[in-house]
């Protein structure tokens, strides 16, 4: 059998197609697409796109198109099947088998959605109905429009508990179809109710739960008055799993987008509290904390959701709880922000008690992730003693060490130990520091042994450029070799990355940092590949274009050639002054050329 297509769609979300493509093709994002060199024929201008959001790849030189599918079946030469089970494999997901069984389940879970969408009309038609003006008055209460109920779709769920069960036996829909979809409960005899299912939501304002494509597949009731509990969702079903969905993302997808960023509340209520002061790009977990599945639904969609949470104390632990639960998902270009609401307001009452402006400020003064951490950690200011900082920096080096990707760990362990040493001079490159004086700073542009050394940290940019781009490896191996390296550190570094990059052609970034750090350079590694490096050289950073990186390596080489070559030509002149032969002239002579010959800006800094 054709395998479902709702495990596919739940495949594409979890693996994510740009994820997939830049295993093969470096992608640079440029607004919603990310842009590379055509991995199916040779070019030399980027022809090749890919639609996170759509779900595509493009190339307008030779036309390839397809999906995640495709991609792995043409790269990998696979059936698509096997391409399937391959992507699946990555996810700790199973495919399913073709059996009877799972054709049955299929046709069951297709079915399902039909009964939700009635239940979802059903529930629409009661809330206008005499016996919804309770619910209807209560939403009106909350300061919601007709516009936003049609929006959402609000319904009601009548304390009576036979009416939906009557309405949907009347379009055909069995009563284990709708225990299947979670609509009616099937009890147990010793509970008092015989064997005959009754319904689950009775007396609440009823909220539809979409998946990402808009279709019900589940709901949210709230109570009416005193009852318990005041919130209350659909069991998991064959088509609700509510650790993989979040409320009203469908809604939200077309402004998230434009925004370029989510708003993550705690309820249903926020969502559509925020999306009446038009703030349409606010979603919310369903009643548990922000889940791994639905972090990466977030990301799908952009790259650096926020955050909500209350004020208090238990909101400062649930943003630090998800701040720690991100790390090990963290990407380069990916994080999260975290917004705090004042002590006792929720979105909804905020902008109810001082306006759309009051949460814009909220959202203005979001922290990003690593500022959490430390925050979590430190309680806002450093520990006095020496044995308490250990303590600290070995709390914060077991959070950074669960962050997966690489690159993100290392500017986290960074962006950490500058805070927590801040007066700390930077002898990881081999330098030591004077004994009299161990707390002396060292500023950006000052070298190894005390002095400004601006050649120095163009060296490191050089290095830190090809590190992080490999491939322009074979335009800039030979010309950094032949520069001369005072700090010995420094100088091995180079050696070892022209030596692992001769032997080992194509290696990537990955690759290439995960040998070095084997090989004992960690410590110099994260100082080649430090903030205070990069703003000497944005082109060195991982998220520049291998041109950016090309042109901007170029132009650091000549700045440094250029000091070389009057110091060569210095040395020269003294030795024919106290030598005057042939060989000693015409080596003058050949330098005194390069100087010719050199740009002009090679010799002005």
């Amino acid at each position: 059998m054709a395998i479902p297509a709702h495990f596919l769609e739940e495949l594409k979300s979890r693996v994510g197609l740009a994820d997939v493509v830049g295993k093969r093709v470096k992608l640079t994002r440029k607004g919603r697409e990310h842009s590379g060199l055509c991995p199916f024929h040779k070019e030399k201008t980027p022809s090749f796109t890919v639609n996170e959001d759509k779900g595509f790849y493009h190339c307008f030189g030779c036309q390839a198109h397809g999906s995640v599918f495709d991609f792995v079946m043409e790269t990998e030469g696979l059936a698509f099947r096997d391409a399937v089970e391959k992507l699946a494999a990555l996810t700790g997901m199973s495919v399913p088998h073709d059996s009877p069984e799972a054709q049955e389940r299929e046709r069951r879970r297709r079915s399902l959605i039909d009964v939700t969408e009635a239940a979802a009309r059903h529930f629409e038609r009661m809330l206008h109905m005499p016996e919804g003006r309770g619910a209807l008055t209560y939403l009106k209460d909350r300061g919601l429009g007709d516009a936003t109920i049609q929006r959402f779709r609000l319904g009601f769920a009548p304390e009576r508990g036979d009416t939906l069960k009557s309405a949907l036996t009347r379009e055909g829909v069995s009563p284990e179809q709708m225990v299947a979809a979670g609509l009616l409960i099937k009890p147990t005899e010793d509970r008092g109710r015989g064997l005959e299912p009754y319904e689950r939501f009775r007396g609440r304002v009823m909220f539809p739960i979409a998946d990402r494509q808009g279709r019900v597949i589940a709901f949210g009731g709230r109570a009416l008055g005193i009852r318990e509990p005041k919130y209350l969702n659909s069991p998991e079903t064959p088509l609700f799993h509510k650790g993989r969905e979040l409320y009203g993302l469908d809604l939200a997808l077309p402004a998230a987008r434009k925004a370029e960023t989510v708003i993550v509340t705690e309820g249903y209520m926020d969502v559509i509290a925020l999306s009446q002061a038009r703030l349409t790009h606010a979603v919310a977990p369903l009643g548990t904390a922000l889940t791994e599945d639905q972090m990466r639904a977030l990301w799908r969609t952009v790259r650096e959701p926020v955050l909500c949470f209350d004020g208090d104390a238990a909101g400062t632990r649930a943003a630090t709880k998800a701040a720690e639960n991100a790390l090990p998902l963290l990407k380069p270009g990916y994080g999260l922000r975290f917004a705090s609401l004042p002590a006792g307001e929720d979105p909804d009452s905020l902008i109810a008690a001082r306006g759309r402006t009051a949460f814009d400020d909220v959202l203005d003064r979001a922290l990003a992730l690593s500022e959490v951490i430390w925050r979590a950690e430190t309680g806002g200011r450093l520990p006095a003693t020496p044995e308490a900082k250990a303590a600290l920096q070995k709390r914060l080096d077991d959070l950074t060490r669960t962050i997966q990707d690489p690159m993100v760990r290392r500017h986290f362990s960074s962006a950490f130990q500058d805070r927590l040493w801040p007066s700390r001079p930077d002898t990881r490159l081999g330098g030591r520091p004077p004994a009299w004086a161990p707390n002396v700073h060292l500023g950006d542009d000052v070298g190894m042994n005390g002095r400004t050394d601006i050649d120095t940290r163009r060296q490191e940019v050089l290095i830190s450029a090809l590190v992080n781009h490999p491939e322009i490896y074979d335009d800039v191996a030979e010309r950094l070799g032949t520069l001369k390296f005072s700090v010995p550190a420094l100088d091995n570094l180079r050696q070892e990355v022209l030596k692992t990059l001769a032997a080992k052609s194509g290696l990537d970034f990955g690759a290439l940092e995960n040998h070095l750090i084997r090989c004992g350079f960690s410590d110099v590694l994260a100082e080649v590949n430090s903030a205070k490096v990069y703003a000497h050289g944005y082109f060195a950073r991982p998220e520049a274009t291998p041109e950016e990186a090309q042109t901007g390596w170029n132009e650091t080489f000549n700045q440094l050639r250029g000091k070389d070559l009057v110091a060569e030509i210095e040395e020269a002149e003294r030795n024919f002054a106290d030598n005057p032969t042939e060989e000693t002239w015409h080596r003058l002579s050949a330098l005194k050329k390069q100087q010719n010959d050199a740009p002009a800006d090679e010799l002005s800094h």
